[in-house]
């Protein structure tokens, strides 16, 4: 047992060393210079084309740029261009170089832990029973993940609670309400079970706009591994007793397609709970992968070949884009590869994700850009401001979210008045209205706003979205979140390691549950997603804007903004940090305290 932990170790770093070798050029970690010859003691101030004093040499160097930083093939699936040229590769390599460093020195941090954990484990004898699972986090991973896994979940996570609260928080992008005039019954229940369960009708429940519902049926189309998982479907409803939000029923998609309610034997629901959640994690990561990556990198890229340098949108992006084209190819490179992660640790394999991503950014509206803009997004859903249903009791993802969204509004606000004084100043932005242009023409943006543009507040609006999806949307579903939360075994595991029952009436949920090498490399694959070593530095949330070299391209107006943003944030920070339980044994109305969103601890960037 011991050799195979140790094989883990240098699985981990040999493929780190493969995919990205020790960079021939060290870039400076503040530098946003598009043209990589400009030192950052060379500062320019961002002017818009009006104000331009050499709008020729302006011109003709966006002309160069476009020459050589063109949209090559989708990568990791077939979705948005990825950069080529000679341009377009410079910039993937300097990337690829960045992001070496802070992935080469996480993958140190995991393999120091590896090794205390293999050493912890062979005094701690066998590893046989669910309980056990504790043992590979408890006094654990001191160094890849410093803060530990949220409160509740190795205590809480047989409470039904926990995992209909999990689909406001861990993963807020699945749920909708259902709404009788448009949609119907995807399934039924047990009118009986129903009735013990919620005191009504499911009937009623649909009509009076309190149930919710999930739909992972298409995963039963991907391509899969030699382990196993479902394609389920859940409702969840609002209870009208107490209007907690609660799980109803779950339904596996596959095999014998089963229904499993709160009602059955304690280990058959909470398999049942589990193979949703393998679904869940599935899910999360490919729509994080569309919603962030791939939208953000193509407006992006769009904007590299429409603007100077000079321009202060570009210069905005630069700083929120940092290490980005380093994520993809790292991403095909490790995970989805033959053999790579997800084929070793999910129930569907490297190119069932990959098409799963596809469908995900053109068919089911994760690459679309203003719809999914925070709020639009959720009262799409019905999650918010619904006007019939019972609101919400509690929705963390929400509260924090939108705590940050509006702080990131209040910025964009200032920057954009501080080069926009009115609408004719946007319109007569040459180069702006060509980014609009751009991104909906040759790069094929979805729902990106149209030239031409003259409302300052549509601006406005781009910018704090973008923000949103690079500082917050991706660290809700990636970076830290999984290793604390989301993927925290035994209740979240990537995969089933003994077939599906036909019937119900398990006895053990262990041969269910990953082997302890496997448990091991799953947790090592989620630690390597973590930056505890950007907690509390210039690269998180809080910080976002507050960069010398930036803020000294731009002006007074923006400048104080920065420093509104990073006080906000910070007071935030520390709410968030001292978060615990209630009376109730409850945290934002959950059974496990929830702390992704602290703009201390998150990169203000996509990471990985």
């Amino acid at each position: 047992m011991l050799l195979q932990i140790k094989q883990i170790l240098v699985l981990s770093v040999s493929v780190t060393a493969a995919v990205f070798p020790s960079p021939h050029h060290v870039y400076h970690r503040d530098s946003l210079n598009l043209r990589f010859e400009q030192q950052p003691d060379n500062i320019m101030p961002f002017t818009l084309p009006i104000h331009a004093s050499n709008s020729t040499e302006r011109a003709q160097a966006i002309a160069q740029k476009r020459s050589g930083f063109l949209y090559g093939p989708s990568i990791m699936g077939n979705s948005s261009f990825f950069p080529t040229g000679p341009f377009g590769t410079a910039m993937v390599q300097r990337d690829i170089a960045q992001f070496s460093v802070d992935e080469g020195n996480e993958k140190a941090l995991v393999a120091s832990d590896l090794l205390a954990i293999t050493s912890a484990l062979t005094t701690q004898g066998a590893f046989q029973s669910v309980s056990d699972y504790t043992l590979l986090y408890q006094n654990e991973w001191k160094k890849s993940i410093p803060t530990g896994v949220d409160a509740g979940q190795l205590t809480n996570y047989t409470n039904d609670l926990l995992f209909s609260m999990e689909r406001l928080s861990v993963n807020p992008y699945t749920l909708r309400r259902l709404v009788p005039e448009k949609d119907s019954l995807s399934f039924m229940v047990s009118p009986d079970a129903v009735l013990k369960i919620t005191g009504t009708t499911l009937e009623s429940l649909f009509q009076d706009d309190r149930l919710f519902y999930v739909d992972h049926r298409i995963q039963a189309t991907l391509a899969k591994t030699e382990r196993h998982s479902a394609a389920c479907e859940a409702y969840f409803y609002v209870s009208p007793d107490s209007d907690d939000f609660l799980p109803l029923a779950v339904k596996t998609g596959v095999g014998s397609n089963l229904i499993y309610t709160p009602l059955d034997h304690p280990n058959d629901w909470l398999l049942a709970k589990i193979m949703f959640n393998i679904n869940d994690i599935a899910h999360s990561q490919a729509y994080h992968l569309i919603s962030t990556h791939a939208v953000c990198e193509i407006l992006y890229e769009a904007a590299i070949r429409t603007l100077s340098d000079d321009h202060p949108v570009l210069g905005l992006l630069a700083r929120l884009m940092y290490q980005s084209f380093a994520f993809r190819p790292a991403g095909v490179a490790t995970l989805t590869n033959p053999g790579g992660a997800i084929d070793t640790f999910l129930g569907i394999s490297g190119t069932g994700f990959e098409d799963f991503a596809n469908t995900l950014y053109y068919a089911l509206g994760a690459g679309a850009f203003r719809s999914n803009y925070l709020c639009t997004n959720l009262q799409s859903r019905g999650l918010l401001n619904n006007r019939r249903g019972p609101p919400l009791k509690r929705f963390p993802f929400y509260e924090d979210a939108s705590r940050i969204h509006l702080q990131l509004e209040v910025f964009m606000t200032s920057f954009v008045d501080s080069y926009y004084a009115n609408s004719a100043v946007l319109e007569a932005d040459t180069e702006l209205q060509a980014w609009f242009t751009e991104a909906n023409t040759a790069a094929q943006a979805i729902d990106f706003p149209t030239a031409p543009v003259a409302n300052v507040g549509t601006l406005v609006d781009i910018l704090s979205h973008f923000a949103f999806l690079t500082g917050v949307s991706h660290h809700v579903l990636n970076t830290g979140e999984p290793a604390t939360s989301s993927a925290v075994l035994p209740f979240h595991p990537g995969s089933l390691y003994a077939p599906i029952p036909t019937q119900k009436g398990v006895k053990d949920l262990f041969p269910f549950l990953p082997p302890l090498n496997d448990s091991l490399g799953w947790i090592n694959l989620w630690a390597d997603f973590n930056r505890p070593d950007f907690a509390n530095s210039n690269l998180t949330l809080s910080n976002m804007f507050s960069n010398a070299t930036f803020l000294a391209k731009t002006n007074r107006k923006v400048e104080a903004a920065a420093g509104i943003f990073k006080s906000e944030m910070q007071s935030f920070s520390a709410e968030v940090r001292g978060r615990g339980f209630d009376r109730e044994g409850l945290s934002q109305g959950m059974p496990f305290v929830w702390k992704i969103l602290d703009p201390e601890t998150v990169p203000y960037f996509l990471t990985i």
